[in-house]
């Protein structure tokens, strides 16, 4: 079975914000808020298990939630 791919909030280059996988040529959803983008994308990772990747309006990563087997996850610590 495939790898599924990360999903990705990011600007859309028509104005406002779009829901795509990772390596996808077209946007899942485009939205006007970025607020609205997340909402639509969240259940999606969820239920697919991956991560979600946020980015700002410069393109550079602004956040990441893992909802899948996070390779790296937090270290908590023991008091």
């Amino acid at each position: 079975m495939a790898k599924k791919r990360d999903i990705e909030i990011s600007p859309h280059e028509d104005g406002g914000w779009q829901v795509k996988r990772q390596g996808a040529k077209r946007a899942s959803s485009k939205h006007d808020r970025k607020s609205d983008a997340d909402s639509a994308a969240r259940p999606m990772a969820r239920r697919d298990k991956v991560e979600l990747v946020i980015k700002g309006k410069d393109g550079r990563i602004q956040d990441k939630d893992s909802f899948g087997n996070d390779p790296h996850p937090p270290k908590d610590k023991k008091h």
